[in-house]
Parts: C-alpha cells; structure tokens; sequence
C-alpha cells in the first residue's frame, strides 16, 4: 500500500535554487502578471445532473442534507454564467486586458453566449476539465477518457484545443504522464511551486511546467483567514506586486497569478476589487499582464530545446 504514495511526479525541493534565471518579460517588463478567470459555472457537482451529491462550493460553509437538490448552491453557480462572468468581461474589455479562461468544457457547452464571447474576445484558454471533478477520485483510464472528451468538446465548441491544463484544486498522480501521452498539451499549470515558469523531463522530451498559486485567489473570501473586503484582495495583489518588482530589479524577472471565479469575483463588490487590481497592475510601469499561453511560448523562446532554434 505504502508503494501507492510514491506513484506520480517526483518532488523536487530544490527548484533553480540560489540563482534563478535572470530573465526580462517582453518590453522589458520585470514582472508577467497572469490573470485567470475560473469559469466552472454548469459543471459543477449536482443531483441534477445525476451526481451522487451536489458541490459545496457555494457562499456558505452549507450544504443540502444527503439526496435533496441544493438549490442555494445550484443558483449559486448560475449567477456566476448568467450576470458575473458578463461583469468580469466588462471589466477586461473597458481596461483592455486580455486574461486566461480556464473553463471546463461542460461549462461552455452550457452557455453558448459564453463560448461565442470566447472565440472572439483574444483571451486564451486554459483546459480546467471536461466537469468540474477531481482527478484523484478517478482511476487512470477514467481520467484519461474525460482528459480525450474534454479536448474534443473544447476544439468542437471553439475550434481550438487547450494547450495548458489546471485541474481542480489539485492533479491526480496521473495527470501529468496523460498530459504528456495526449500529445497536444504544450504546459501543465498543476503545480504551484515556483514563481518562474521551469521544465520536467517528459518521454521524448520535456514539459513546461507555468506554476499556479493559490495565494491570490479569490476563493479567500470563503476560507478563513481570508479576505473580509474586497479591499483586502487589492490590498494583498498591491503588495505581492510592489515586493516581486523590488526584487526583479536585482535577481531577475518575475511572474505571478491572480485567479478569480465568475460567481464570486462577478458579485459587484467584489468586481470592484478586480478593477481596483487591474489598475494597480497598469500603474506600475515595470509589469505587464500577459496571458498564459504567451507566457509559455514566450519561455520556449528564451529557452529551446536541444536542436531547436530560439
């Protein structure tokens, strides 16, 4: 049994350890500030849809007694597809920001408004599953047959697949070698345990890794301690921020996360809070928000493979 545990990715405790590359983002921007907008909205865990249970990932720490509708949570989930992913989109688009989607391709199956918005809106995509699950309750091949139906229904939906995968909350011990057996995937964004993007050997190869983060997340007004206001969140962004330029001034260019959810961040309050985080960012000359495939390709650029030209 205790063999089980040591399936998966190995860790590495080390990382670039001392001395980072020393490397400057497009323009000569010090810090790639990634926005990514959680859009999760119809594929969520409902008796509905024929789910054992309903998702607890609603407003509050309550849920529905076993075998009755969660309405509450249920509704929830649609404010966030029906009016908060709209106020997020405004937002972008009167600040001329492109952020990262990273959807379950159920979610856009649900709303059609949503993908037509998608396909011409200049965000890039980030696959986020076919259902909003965990992979780690999921034998291999189950996981890999939803990784191959989420791909499907995404280039079906938008005539274009993912090229980077998040999964929920966090991968299973398989994830990655379906990643790399897939073929398709250009990074994995599982891991959040760096500040600069970095590669793991691969078959044939290696694989990019663009660390996620956790840390400034809106889901930090559901936890404790989080965030009490919407202010905290600005608050929090403005100095991981101002810190990372500081520090890129003397070791090197830096990245960061910001990742926010349409049914809790498209409350107007807290849509405040992203305005206020979107004009922190463009105050500051020496960062630059750039979308996470960019990121990537901009990364592969600095540092080809064996072989390949820069």
């Amino acid at each position: 049994m205790k063999l089980q545990h040591r399936h998966g990715p190995p860790r590495d405790f080390v990382g670039y350890g001392r001395r980072p590359p020393q490397i400057i983002w497009p323009d000569g921007r010090l810090v790639a500030v990634n926005l990514v907008v959680c859009y999760e909205e119809g594929s969520e865990y409902s008796l509905f849809e024929g789910d054992s249970h309903s998702d607890g990932w609603g407003e509050y720490p309550l849920s529905a007694p076993a075998g009755i509708r969660d309405l509450g949570t249920e509704t929830h989930f649609e404010y966030g597809s029906r009016v908060g992913i709209w106020r997020i989109a405004r937002l972008l688009e009167r600040h001329g920001v492109h952020a990262t989607i990273s959807s379950c391709a159920e979610a856009l199956r649900r709303n059609p408004e949503v993908t037509a918005w998608l396909r011409q809106s200049g965000h890039d995509l980030l696959g986020h599953g076919l259902r909003w699950t965990e992979q780690w309750t999921q034998s291999r091949d189950e996981e890999r047959d939803h990784l191959q139906r989420a791909v499907a229904l995404f280039i079906e939906l938008l005539g274009e697949r993912p090229i980077g995968w998040n999964s929920r909350s966090f991968p299973s011990v398989n994830t990655r070698d379906l990643l790399i057996e897939e073929g398709g995937f250009l990074y994995d964004s599982d891991p959040c345990n760096d500040d600069l993007p970095y590669f793991v050997p691969a078959q044939n190869g290696r694989l990019l890794i663009i660390p996620y983060s956790k840390t400034l997340n809106d889901s930090r007004y559901l936890v404790s301690p989080g965030y009490v206001t919407p202010k905290d969140f600005v608050d929090n962004v403005e100095a991981y921020l101002d810190f990372l330029i500081r520090e890129a001034r003397e070791e090197g260019g830096r990245m960061m996360t910001i990742g926010v959810h349409a049914r809790w961040t498209g409350q107007p309050n807290r849509a405040a809070a992203l305005e206020g985080i979107i004009e922190t960012v463009l105050s500051r000359p020496e960062a630059v928000f750039m979308r996470r495939n960019d990121i990537a390709r901009y990364w592969l650029s600095l540092f080809p493979a064996e072989g390949e030209a820069p």
